[in-house]
């Protein structure tokens, strides 16, 4: 309608045709930037509160006012998400942060990129909401019985799949604009502003490349996904509160590729006495009797799952690099139900090989890096990480 309307009005003053598709472009460009800021910030920036003020001086933490101009927002995202592992790896900026404010770690933060993007918003706009998140807040307020009901993780799906549709939606009026400038530009030539054409055709091209880029490192990944299982079974409870240990379960983690999934006979080593549970009754424990009775397996969903190109060994990793469970499947023992905490993504495995120290010393799997060992006693090199010993060759994960 409103499309239809310029182009009327170019009729009639004899303005060229291509003029009201740019105007429709940098308004739809701007309208489009504007949809990041929601009225969730003002409430997650509640935790920041505690610590940083924007513009207000500083607090325990530093003031936050400029500072989405003094780091990049990928570094943002990571510090503030948790910050204590960019320390550890030795960050230079992390690290500097930390020294200079007393060494105070700062508490990391179950957000998702989308959450911190939105803060950062939120900080640059100096605290303040965009015009008309007052009628936004009202609404949240009126459906939050609903909302409840709703998971982080399922939360963090809507959000990704919201987000993923809109830049769909505009990578293809992008697409459109592309042809419309390009045929004018090379036949119709009504706009005599070549520069025009070029930013449109530029514009265009970089957001369908940032489509492009979001589909394509959306395949195989599954970041937060949280399925039902047949049984509702608490991590919360099991691992937490009565604190039984990952490998009493997943017994295999330390002798298999696969850290394996515990049959009912497991369930039923407590479950004999145990026949009620304080939360769930007897209903829930009542399916564990039921697939003994009836000699059948309990349909468990796996949750952390990579790509089939993908050779991951959980014996190499728990036994052999004595890495904790925490470090890839998040606190689980803060869990009542289990969820994908980390995205596995090749990036993220590299980060970990480039940096994780080595139990080198006294393991005898490492016994053949002989000249490794020479270095260590020479005090030539003073810990061995996983990219020394092969942990960024291709073939290595991928066969």
């Amino acid at each position: 309608m409103i499309m239809s309307r310029f182009v009327n009005i170019t009729r009639q003053k004899n303005i060229p045709l291509a003029a009201p598709l740019f105007l429709f472009f940098i308004f739809f460009l701007v309208a489009f930037s504007s949809f990041g800021q929601t009225p969730e910030a003002e409430k997650n920036f509640a935790q920041c509160k505690a610590c940083h003020t924007i513009g207000g001086g500083r607090l325990v933490g530093p003031d936050l006012k400029g500072v989405t101009s003094r780091y990049p927002q990928a570094w943002l995202i990571k510090f503030i998400q948790n910050s204590q592992a960019m320390v550890k790896s030795g960050n230079k900026d992390a690290v500097k942060i930390f020294n200079e404010y007393g060494k105070i770690p700062m508490p990391s933060h179950n957000y998702t990129d989308a959450q911190v993007k939105d803060i950062l918003l939120y900080i640059k706009n100096g605290g303040k909401l965009p015009a008309g998140s007052e009628v936004k807040k009202a609404a949240v307020k009126i459906s939050a019985s609903s909302a409840q009901k709703i998971t982080p993780a399922e939360r963090y799906l809507q959000e990704k799949r919201e987000g993923s549709r809109n830049l769909a939606i505009f990578a293809i009026i992008s697409g459109v604009l592309l042809v419309l400038s390009l045929l004018d530009l090379i036949f119709t030539r009504y706009l005599k502003a070549k520069w025009i054409h070029y930013v449109i055709i530029l514009s265009a091209l970089w957001i369908i490349g940032e489509w492009s880029y979001d589909f394509a490192t959306g395949l195989g990944r599954q970041q937060n996904y949280q399925p039902d299982q047949p049984i509702w079974f608490s991590h919360k409870v099991h691992a937490g509160q009565n604190q039984i240990d990952c490998e009493y379960c997943h017994f295999t983690a330390e002798t298999s590729m696969h850290a394996g999934i515990p049959p009912a006979s497991v369930c039923m080593n407590c479950h004999t006495q145990v026949k009620k549970g304080k939360r769930t009754g007897k209903k829930e424990i009542a399916k564990v009797y039921a697939a003994i009775k009836a000699n059948k397996p309990i349909q468990w969903i796996k949750v952390d799952n990579l790509p089939d190109f993908v050779y991951f060994n959980h014996k190499q990793h728990v036994k052999v690099g004595k890495l904790d469970c925490t470090e890839c499947h998040g606190d689980v023992a803060q869990m009542d139900q289990i969820a994908q905490v980390k995205d596995l993504s090749m990036g993220w495995c590299l980060d970990c090989h480039r940096t994780h120290k080595v139990q080198f010393t006294n393991n005898k799997f490492y016994g053949s890096y002989k000249k490794l060992h020479e270095k260590l006693k020479a005090g030539k090199i003073d810990l061995v990480t996983v990219k020394m010993i092969g942990g960024e060759d291709c073939q290595k994960c991928h066969y």
